[in-house]
């Protein structure tokens, strides 16, 4: 699905000076590399404040901890997402509460949304699925009437836009994960969170490092949750060239779509947002013959997701059924991501293109 060492052979030089550096400095925690990274992000997002974390997953955590939401509370989310998006709601306490995507975006269905809504609701937690961005004039309009808290999940959509501005910077606050399979990788776990609000951003910041507030001083329970010095000075170097990442990303779905589009349903592509294909993710009934049909030809793919959070184990004491949310589960039959990443050779993505083609006329 990726190749990340032809990624980073052209940085090899670079990275291993970094990281020799750090190892001759002896400082591995929270030192200058993680700062330093801190405000790259920041200013990347036109933002004041970013916050360096172990994983995406804490960057959801702390986030909702730092807001306030607790137990009793309910957080607005869609089914058609990693488990991590969900799973930080029930860590804080609070209840999941799952709405259906758009069939088109397969992102969470906006329309859908207001009806969900009530006294116990204290924040949506947005997700960017695959590189698209969420319709977020309409959220942000329900977070103002409402008072809801808005956290954006751009784990897999950083440097996408919504109308001129980045996702992560729409919100209370955006939270990124640094996986390696990531758009933007680390070579291991590792997350963020930006944000404008300097509330938010001391308050995860002491949160990720035991609540400490002097040495040996914790006014409260706090986390675990420190990027490391190499992995920091690691997404130094690649966040310089996300853009040209993302940009080749765009150009294997330009060549993609051109070849597939007129046979099944290709991502979206809308005036008002900009996609970066953490995934290119087709849909089609055809979707098991497919995914047959490039296995033979040891050509990767991936059903993301192939059964929505609400009809999870983990979930089921929130009482969803089958049928509950139909747009999320039809999705999950019908989904098929293909290979994507910066170094693909487009005579490659041809190749795939075409074997997709050959199954469907045949």
């Amino acid at each position: 699905m990726l190749d990340l060492k032809a990624q980073y052979v052209p940085i090899k030089e670079e990275i291993k000076s970094a990281v020799k550096d750090i190892i001759e400095s002896g400082r591995f925690i929270l030192g200058e590399n993680v700062e330093s990274f801190e405000n790259e992000m920041a200013r990347y997002h036109n933002l004041s404040h970013a916050v360096g974390l172990a994983s995406g997953t804490d960057a959801l955590h702390l986030s909702l901890k730092a807001l306030g939401i607790t137990s009793g509370d309910e957080v607005i989310t869609t089914p058609f997402t990693f488990i991590a998006s969900a799973e930080v709601i029930a860590y804080v306490g609070a209840t999941p509460v799952f709405v259906d995507i758009d069939s088109k975006t397969l992102n969470i269905d906006v329309s859908k949304i207001e009806e969900k809504i009530n006294e116990k609701t204290k924040a949506i937690i947005v997700v960017h699925l695959f590189g698209l961005p969420a319709d977020m004039t309409v959220i942000m309009k329900l977070a103002e009437k409402y008072n809801l808290k808005i956290i954006e999940d751009c784990a897999q959509s950083i440097g996408a836009s919504y109308k001129g501005a980045h996702v992560g910077s729409l919100g209370d606050c955006g939270c990124y994960s640094f996986y390696p399979s990531k758009n933007l990788g680390a070579y291991g776990d590792g997350g963020m969170m930006v944000t404008d609000s300097i509330e938010l951003h001391d308050r995860v910041k002491l949160l990720r490092n035991h609540g400490t507030v002097g040495p040996y001083q914790h006014d409260f329970i706090g986390f675990n949750s420190r990027l490391d010095e190499i992995h920091a000075a690691i997404l130094r170097i690649k966040l310089r060239l996300i853009d040209q990442y993302n940009q080749n990303r765009q150009n294997i779905a330009k060549l993609y779509t051109s070849l597939l589009g007129n046979l099944l349903q290709c991502p979206a592509e809308l005036d008002d947002r900009t996609h970066v294909y953490h995934q290119y993710t087709i849909r089609t009934p055809l979707r098991d013959k497919i995914h047959d049909a490039l296995k033979t030809k040891s050509i990767a793919s991936v059903v993301y997701y192939p059964l929505p959070l609400h009809l999870q184990g983990a979930f089921r004491d929130l009482g969803y059924k089958l049928g509950d949310l139909p747009e999320s589960e039809a999705a999950s039959d019908e989904v098929l991501s293909i290979p994507i990443y910066p170094e693909l050779e487009p005579e490659k993505a041809e190749y795939i293109a075409r074997t997709i083609v050959e199954v469907v006329n045949s």
